[in-house]
């Protein structure tokens, strides 16, 4: 069986971990009380059966707490972002990740007062549907992955209709984003005030958004491997090697005119809980006129095309990723860019059971604090199992004591 796990047992999750973690990552909150409401939130997030709703969350310790916990999410003014930084900060040294995994989230809703909710094309469910969108940043390693932070999209009606703006709370200094630039704006803060070691960024953008996430990484040297369309077009820096009179082709052709020199990679498919083995193959590419006077205007490096052929029942290559590091073979950044697996395993398994979706509230703030100790509850969740393959027979968990009354 994989590092992931189905659905959550509250057996083997760790007191010790709950404590460590909470203790730590909450300690930016100035209020005791808030400080053990946040306990008491993840704690309902880990332990509530079904939805998380904040009926199932106040049940865990009484129904007479669901109003503080209600404020304590929706209206209470704790800054989010400390707790997150601290969050990454501890994963960065625990799980030590090998890439910053860009996830976005699509939750479909029936109704239309969430926070961000309106009808739109959500890329990750294919269509055009009633829903919220989100972006989340994670960092992953082979054995595990944990969200760090997150980004609400919020469409123009949200931010330029004066009655959507203060029903939701939403602050001045927030505008209209889509997804890509929730995404960029989640990365450049990381890398700039975080203070983590560098990873790579992984993410999938189409082509019209490639230029503006090449120009806002690149600006900044933040390293990055970008899952792009077979169909954008490219420059290749070794004609010869391309079997082609011309110079510019579309990725894919690209690709398949390397074939010849494409060699065998094994990697781990976290979904399946298997190793797999796909055909891959870099070439040194630039990018065409007119984005390649944007490459020059920001000092973009030569580039790796890294294409694989990652479905066996076709001939043809079905993956296409561009990266700006160096130092990486083709098949190593092949290996990173495939830890998008590890993150969609571990939403799946792990995040979705914590109540990532359910979030019903009105307000950005509540949006914001529900995702972030969200992340909170995944990471102990995490955290314990690595645990309990660690613990021998005569260790047993010790189990979780109440936190109400228990101070």
């Amino acid at each position: 069986m994989d590092a992931g796990f189905e659905g959550l047992n509250p057996q083997w999750l760790s007191q010790s971990r709950m404590d460590e973690l909470c203790g730590l990552l909450l300690a930016s909150i100035p209020r005791s009380d808030q400080r053990r409401w946040g306990e008491l939130y993840v704690r309902g997030l880990l332990l509530a059966e079904g939805r998380k709703t904040m009926q199932a969350i106040a049940a865990v310790a009484g129904n007479t707490a669901m109003q503080s916990l209600q404020q304590f999410i929706s209206s209470s003014p704790w800054d989010w972002r400390p707790v997150r930084q601290s969050l990454a900060g501890y994963l960065d040294r625990k799980i030590q990740p090998l890439a910053w995994i860009v996830e976005p989230l699509a939750v479909p809703k029936a109704g239309k007062r969430s926070v961000g909710v309106e009808r739109q094309f959500a890329t990750g469910l294919g269509k055009v549907v009633n829903c919220q969108q989100s972006s989340g940043v994670w960092l992953a390693s082979e054995q595990s992955s944990c969200p760090v932070d997150w980004q609400l999209a919020l469409p123009a009606s949200w931010v330029t209709v004066p009655e959507q703006r203060k029903r939701a709370a939403i602050p001045d200094r927030v505008g209209a984003r889509n997804p890509v630039q929730c995404a960029i704006d989640s990365v450049v803060d990381m890398a700039r005030e975080w203070r983590l070691a560098p990873r790579p960024v992984v993410m999938s953008v189409t082509n019209a958004d490639l230029p503006g996430v090449v120009r806002a990484f690149t600006g900044r040297r933040i390293p990055f491997v970008i899952r792009i369309e077979g169909s954008l077009p490219l420059v290749a820096s070794d004609p010869g090697r391309a079997v082609c009179e011309r110079r510019t082709l579309p990725a894919q052709l690209l690709t398949e005119a390397l074939q010849d020199q494409a060699g065998a990679v094994e990697w781990r498919d976290f979904g399946r809980s298997r190793h797999r083995v796909s055909k891959v193959v870099g070439a040194r590419v630039g990018l065409p006129t007119p984005a390649v006077h944007m490459a020059r205007a920001t000092g973009t490096p030569p580039l790796l095309l890294v294409g694989a052929w990652t479905d066996p029942s076709c001939a043809r290559p079905k993956e296409f990723w561009l990266s700006n590091v160096s130092h990486l073979s083709s098949s190593a950044l092949f290996r990173i860019a495939k830890l998008t697996r590890r993150v969609s395993h571990d939403l799946h398994e792990i995040c979705d059971p914590v109540g990532v979706r359910d979030f019903a509230g009105r307000t950005f703030r509540g949006w914001h604090h529900h995702t972030t100790l969200v992340s909170i509850a995944h990471a102990i969740s995490v955290l314990s199992r690595a645990d309990q393959r660690t613990r021998t027979p005569y260790q047993p968990a010790a189990p979780l004591r109440p936190l109400i009354g228990s101070r």
